[in-house]
C-alpha cells in the first residue's frame, strides 16, 4: 500500500481556475499541486530546471510546511511517520 495519495485529482470534476471563490481555488491548486508532482512530469521538468530554481522552489515549500503546519503535523501529514505520532 503506498504511503502518498493523489485521488482528489482523480475524481475531482468541478470548476477549475482561480479568482472566482476560495473554495474553487483551493481545489485548483490542489488539482495543480497533484498534477504538477506526477512521476513522469517531475522526471522531465527537474532536469530542465536550474540549480537556482530548484533552490527556490524546495525553500518555498519548506516554508510553507514550517510555518501552516506543527511538528507532529510535519511528521504525520507530509513525512506520512506515524511513529513520531505521541
Amino acid at each position: 500500500m503506498s504511503r502518498f495519495t493523489h485521488t482528489f485529482i482523480e475524481t475531482y470534476d468541478d470548476l477549475m481556475g482561480f479568482g472566482q471563490d476560495r473554495e474553487t481555488d483551493e481545489n485548483t491548486l490542489i488539482c495543480y499541486l497533484q498534477m504538477f508532482s506526477d512521476d513522469a512530469l517531475m522526471k522531465t521538468l527537474v532536469k530542465r530546471m536550474s540549480d537556482a530554481e530548484i533552490e527556490l522552489l524546495f525553500e518555498a515549500l519548506g516554508r510553507l510546511l514550517k510555518t501552516h503546519l506543527s511538528e507532529p503535523e510535519y511528521h504525520s501529514l507530509f513525512l506520512k511517520d506515524n511513529q513520531h505520532l505521541p
